[in-house]
């Protein structure tokens, strides 16, 4: 069997997986199938593995190499959402999606073990595959290092596919990559009676719209205008009949921040706001902010490596001038970016006619050639043969 017909083989499989990853997502930490899945591909590939915590698993190539220790990763979940995509490997759970590529992910880290086995020999160090579950929300990449993950791994390696970027091109800055996020809840707390007399109620709701309005302020007079963050109410509550005002309001939302020196700037102005806001209009705000994932911050030798590795892939127009970084989603690749060197890289597949629908829509479609272009260029990263090109 030649290489090239060897190579066309891993890459036919590795689509073949993607499309059956996608027809059974599981959620976040509830990816008992898709875990079991992965490691049956691996033994029968005859790749040791060792399981990480809940669904996660670690895969290590050439561990007795005294070359740097690569580590690649992978995420695993799906997302709450009805696909409405009709293709022939559309989802079979009921609600849930791969919305987001993880399953393209996989395969492509499936892929990339799959070609290093066959060139296990010509690896100057070890390399480490992670599958990981979580990611979305589940602090997954926090797991598996409270799991030793990481243990031995000298640098680390991402990626996420983009629909808002071209097939062809992709962004990897040094520092700030993505966002970092965090939520918060408001409980607006008045007193409630009959819509026609307000001299005797307290309304929540009025003071729940003030303070949306007022919220926006954060962005706009208290961060420098450099600062890339973003201040999202996202959800009014407050139920009720149109003749009755209601006891209490309910908003949460989001924020979104590059600097992790802004997160405590930011959710202190949120509670002042919040606070002040009510008292002006005669009620109570009770205030909660929670941080989900801080920034994902590329470390500049790394990303120098993977900018290469994307220029030689590419081409010399790979770079996008288009897409603004650091983008405003989040990713808990961060937590991996905070404990070892590494980088984070955005890779696009929109071709014009498909694959631009945006990550967690209904209709989102992962691009199977993504996978061919991100096996060669971590190829490349772990220094070892490249696949040959169709």
């Amino acid at each position: 069997m030649t290489e090239q017909t060897t190579w066309a083989q891993i890459l036919d499989q590795a689509i073949a997986f993607r499309h059956q990853l996608h027809q059974s997502p599981e959620l976040t930490w509830q990816e008992e199938r898709t875990t079991q899945r992965i490691r049956q591909q691996l033994d029968q590939l005859g790749i040791v593995w060792r399981e990480c915590g809940k669904h996660g698993t670690v895969a290590t190539l050439a561990a007795d190499r005294s070359g740097r220790h690569v580590g690649l990763r992978g995420d695993i979940d799906a997302l709450p959402i009805h696909e409405a995509c009709d293709v022939p490997f559309k989802s079979q759970t009921e609600g849930t999606m791969h919305a987001c590529g993880h399953d393209g992910h996989t395969a492509a880290l499936w892929a990339t073990a799959a070609w290093l086995k066959q060139h296990e020999d010509t690896l100057q160090g070890p390399v480490s595959f992670l599958f990981q579950p979580a990611e979305e929300g589940g602090h997954g990449a926090e797991s598996m290092i409270q799991h030793g993950a990481l243990n031995g791994i000298d640098v680390i390696f991402g990626w996420h596919n983009w629909p808002a970027m071209p097939f062809g091109q992709a962004v990897c800055p040094d520092g700030p990559v993505m966002s970092g996020n965090g939520t918060f809840t408001i409980e607006v707390i008045g007193k409630g009676g009959h819509a026609s007399q307000p001299e005797l109620c307290k309304d929540p709701v009025v003071a729940a719209a003030a303070i949306t309005l007022n919220l926006q302020q954060i962005i706009s007079r208290q961060l420098p205008p450099q600062a890339a963050a973003v201040v999202n109410v996202s959800s009014i509550e407050a139920p009720s009949a149109s003749t009755v005002i209601p006891e209490t309001a309910k908003l949460s939302g989001s924020i979104r921040l590059s600097d992790p020196s802004l997160r405590s700037r930011i959710n202190d102005a949120i509670v002042q706001i919040s606070q002040d806001t009510a008292r002006a209009y005669g009620v109570e705000a009770q205030v909660q902010c929670e941080a989900r994932y801080d920034a994902t911050i590329n470390h500049a030798e790394a990303a120098g490596e993977f900018r290469q590795a994307l220029a030689a892939e590419l081409g010399d127009d790979w770079r996008s001038t288009a897409l603004a970084v650091p983008i405003m989603a989040s990713e808990d690749f961060s937590y991996y970016l905070q404990q070892i060197p590494g980088a984070f890289a955005l890779i696009g597949m929109h071709d014009d006619e498909k694959f631009h629908h945006p990550c967690h829509s209904p209709h989102y479609q992962f691009n199977d050639q993504l996978i061919e272009q991100v096996v060669r260029c971590f190829a490349r990263l772990c220094q070892a043969p490249l696949p040959c090109k169709d």
